[in-house]
């Protein structure tokens, strides 16, 4: 009888969900600690097994290298660096034009909006070789500069989550508020985190800390900050509960097994990418 009960359940799941890739991310609740970083500033080098490079290009936009070779561009604006390289995917959010361009490179396999397509919120999950990449949707609200607007565009921007080698990379995108309880339930656990710090455009430092708090995340890539000063600010802000790194790189190597143990914010320098010469 349990069999045939477990045969009814499958026949009446849609197809589609019967073959769609689950998410670890949502499925595995708590962070993994580790131990150290691995730095290399050559995006063409290749990578151990099971780790991630990731290069902070411009502003918000994040190159993602995956170990099995599956690359991803986050918050694409059309202009990565000197270099011929062409990203299995990228992401695109359209607060301002830093985040998105309207003329990407034809030869990129998938482009992917964060903002409302053909009548409907954004719903995007790609497989590219081991990396799965989705997204979750949120609002753009009036920035603190405002004044007395009260204006909400619901589901203009999204989260981009990227998931491989076992880790879970989250892009918070143009943010402007702190997740509700549906969209944490959608993002899962993030291991590591790109997150908008300037405090004026996006969500404030207060929301920002609550809401990496609730994600648990390991590692915090800082972005979206316009001065020395205005990144520093933040930094203080959050010096009580992180550990702060510097680099003077513009790209990271992590893994399950190397993620930090305590809760840290490494500051990458942005760097357009260029080709060995």
């Amino acid at each position: 009888m349990r069999s045939l009960i477990s045969i009814l359940i499958l026949l009446a799941t849609p197809l589609a969900a019967q073959s769609e890739r689950p998410s670890h991310c949502i499925a595995i609740a708590d962070a993994i600690p580790g131990a150290a970083y691995i730095h290399k500033a050559n995006f063409r080098a290749p990578l151990e097994a099971y780790t991630v490079r990731i290069s902070y290009v411009d502003h918000s936009m994040f190159l993602i290298q995956s170990a099995d070779g599956a690359s991803a561009v986050t918050d694409y604006n059309g202009f990565i660096g000197i270099t011929d390289l062409v990203p299995d995917v990228v992401t695109m959010n359209n607060a301002h034009a830093t985040h998105w361009t309207a003329i990407p490179d034809a030869r990129i396999p998938h482009i992917l909006p964060g903002w409302w397509q053909d009548g409907s919120p954004a719903h995007h999950r790609v497989e590219i070789g081991e990396m799965l990449v989705r997204n979750v949707t949120t609002d753009t609200r009036p920035q603190t500069f405002d004044f007395g607007s009260t204006e909400v565009s619901p589901d203009t921007n999204s989260i981009f989550v990227f998931e491989t080698q076992g880790l879970c990379i989250g892009h918070m995108g143009h943010l402007h508020h702190e997740p509700d309880d549906a969209q944490y339930a959608a993002l899962g656990r993030l291991d590591v985190v790109m997150v908008p710090v300037d405090g004026g455009y996006t969500l404030g430092t207060g929301e920002v800390k609550k809401m990496l708090r609730r994600l648990r995340s390991s590692l915090v890539l800082p972005m979206h900050w316009f001065s020395p000063q205005n990144l520093d600010r933040f930094l203080e802000e959050m010096a009580d509960d992180y550990t702060i790194q510097r680099s003077l790189g513009g790209s990271v190597e992590v893994s399950l097994r190397t993620l930090p143990g305590t809760p840290t914010i490494l500051v990458l320098s942005p760097q357009f990418l260029r080709d060995p010469l």
